[in-house]
């Protein structure tokens, strides 16, 4: 059972709620005793799969994994980790997840991590996301049902993460040892050239206010206050995920659903900005900087996560602002540190 060394994100701590993190042990809070046996249970089965899985994929050298179909957060910090992990032990690995995610599926080098690509297309206009929990159109079920049955059929390990239970209470922990990930560094893939230049994910949440994220913003506001210390200011992401603006001056939107695009900005650029979203966690593979904008007071909910999963992968800290002024402030500030 995983136990968190709060000593390790002391500098954050006061950002964060201790009692929030999704641990093995939190999803046993509140059950009784015969919902803690069944919990032990499930914990049982989900270890007892995960290691049966992982001592035969790096004995026979393949295995099947998937069907990601979920937040891209959980792609960047639990699924990619771990398929670059089985990749360095010289696996050969058929994959079933999101065709717009196939771009963050290379080494360093530029060679693919995936063996035989089982591609799922865009539908993120089309469904909530949740975790890995989403459902998807039923035409896209259909591709994932083509490959379960693939998987089951070659004999060969398979790690069926669509099990939530699995997933959510066993795996994503199990993980947090450091020879279960890997990050590949993309920049020396996807870095086009050398540019004093800033990225922005703008999110797209209506007027809401969440816990997780806080309050709207103003993002070309945001760009207007940062773009006299950058040459370039970059609005980035998925259209369906990002606010609608305009380019004006040294600011370009480029919103695209090629992750290309989006990799090679932040590979391009000296730090990200983004809510506390999946986008946090881009820096990890393209050696940038984060700066985590919250509009409104701490505590971030689900933060505690986001540190902990994150401290496995990486030294570099998250860096945060809770307004605009402090937005301008931590710009400014970089000009006497670089």
């Amino acid at each position: 059972m995983h136990v968190i060394n709060y000593k390790v994100l002391k500098r954050d701590s006061r950002y964060f709620i201790k009692g929030q993190a999704t641990t093995i042990w939190f999803g046993q809070k509140g059950l009784n005793i015969f919902g803690k046996l069944h919990y032990l249970k499930i914990i049982l089965s989900g270890y007892y799969d995960i290691l049966t899985f992982y001592k035969r994929a790096t004995r026979l050298k393949e295995c099947y994994y998937g069907p990601f179909k979920g937040e891209f957060g959980h792609f960047l910090l639990h699924n990619l980790p771990f398929l670059s992990h089985l990749h360095q032990q010289g696996v050969k690995i058929h994959y079933c997840g999101m065709e717009l995610h196939r771009p963050f599926l290379v080494d360093s080098e530029g060679n693919a991590l995936i063996s035989k690509f089982y591609p799922l297309r865009d539908f993120f206009a089309e469904v909530p996301f949740n975790s890995n929990e989403t459902e998807p159109p039923e035409d896209v079920q259909i591709e994932i049902g083509k490959f379960e049955l693939a998987a089951r059929q070659s004999g060969k390990p398979f790690l069926n993460i669509a099990d939530n239970n699995m997933y959510w209470f066993v795996f994503r922990n199990w993980q947090l040892k450091k020879v279960r990930q890997h990050v590949y560094n993309l920049k020396n893939v996807y870095k086009t050239k050398k540019e004093n230049s800033c990225v922005i994910f703008p999110r797209k949440k209506g007027n809401a206010t969440t816990a997780n994220n806080g309050g709207p913003w103003d993002y070309l506001e945001i760009a207007r206050i940062v773009s006299p210390y950058y040459d370039k200011v970059y609005i980035t992401g998925h259209p369906s995920m990002s606010a609608e603006l305009t380019s004006e001056n040294n600011i370009e939107v480029c919103l695209s659903t090629d992750n290309k695009v989006v990799i090679e900005k932040c590979c391009n650029s000296n730090l990200i900005i983004t809510q506390h979203s999946g986008a946090v966690h881009l820096g990890l593979y393209t050696n940038t900087d984060v700066l985590l904008i919250y509009n409104g007071e701490p505590p971030i909910l689900g933060l505690i996560d986001t540190l902990r999963f994150r401290k496995n992968l990486t030294s570099r800290k998250i860096n945060y602002a809770f307004s605009y002024k402090d937005i301008l402030d931590f710009v400014k500030s970089r000009l006497h540190t670089n």
